[in-house]
């Protein structure tokens, strides 16, 4: 099984979030876009209906014993029955990264989709806009894959508040922007499978993001389980991290970007034989979301 190794350093865990958003900085004609109102926000009265602040999520309820009540985080795991985790994967590109495609830097990963493909592994895709335009042939099979489900993660990749892992910064004026762009950029490779959730670059947001996003009509997806294969070299480390902080309804963060994060492919698998070794079932975020708090 997996050899034990303890947690990756703190460095790695940044590094898992910062998510391979290193390289130029300065936008150039690839900046995030001019300011834009919704799709939403022009829908005239379903504008009404949506909430002020953009909703977030992190992790799915537990199982319900037969009783109806609620398991508790202390619940023996193997006690509990129809336990579910969502795997999901950041496929990452900033705005300002295409020279270094371009080079030959790879930003993609076919043969971890090719993995979960054997595996049948049910997961998220968080693409941002500008590696949905780098490799659109991709983002169609993959959206057009009923094991997958894409969802957006913005269009730059750049942050969405200060400080967030020394990513460029988007201005508040042009966060809706961003959003909706991504999400133009993924439609436009023909993704069939496409879910109405964002997640933020780094997992960084506050307030005034979550209310400047608000009109796109997104849920935002967070997880409680960091990965750690940002970066990494140890694809064993990865998978020990995963399985020792994997819960029940748990959203496990993880990267589809070959540069970045190398050994994630080798990593899943031995991830996913010991979750279900452990009596997980792996599903999509859209599951997980069925089951209410």
């Amino acid at each position: 099984m997996i050899i034990p190794v303890r947690r990756l350093t703190a460095m790695a865990v940044l590094g898992s979030l910062l998510v391979a958003c290193g390289g130029e900085q300065g936008a150039g004609k690839d900046s995030p876009g001019p300011k834009t109102s919704s799709p939403a926000a022009a829908a005239g009265p379903r504008a009404a209906k949506l909430p002020a602040v953009t909703p977030v999520f992190k992790r799915g309820a537990l199982p319900k014993d037969a009783d109806g009540d609620e398991y508790s985080e202390e619940t023996d795991e193997s006690e509990i029955e129809n336990k579910t985790v969502a795997l999901t994967f950041d496929a990452d590109m900033t705005a300002d990264q295409g020279r270094r495609a371009v080079r030959g830097e790879r930003f993609d990963n076919p043969t971890l989709i090719d993995t979960l493909r054997r595996l049948k592994v049910p997961s998220t895709v968080f693409m941002t806009g500008r590696w949905a335009e780098e490799y659109p042939d991709q983002a169609r099979e993959i959206g057009a894959d009923p094991l997958f489900e894409v969802a957006n993660h913005s269009y730059s990749h750049y942050a969405f508040t200060s400080k967030c892992y020394g990513l460029p910064q988007v201005a508040k004026s042009r966060m809706l922007g961003d959003v909706n762009r991504g999400l133009a950029a993924i439609r436009r490779t023909g993704a069939r499978n496409v879910v109405p959730y964002f997640r933020f670059p780094g997992g960084c947001y506050d307030e005034s993001a979550l209310r400047a996003v608000a009109p796109a009509g997104v849920t935002a997806v967070q997880w409680d389980v960091v990965g750690g294969d940002a970066f990494a070299t140890d694809a064993e480390a990865v998978a020990e991290q995963v399985l020792e902080e994997v819960r029940p309804g748990s959203v496990v963060v993880l990267h589809c970007t070959r540069s970045a994060a190398p050994v994630t492919e080798e990593a899943i698998r031995l991830i996913v034989p010991e979750l279900r070794d452990r009596g997980y079932r792996t599903v999509k975020v859209s599951e997980l979301m069925k089951r209410k708090r």
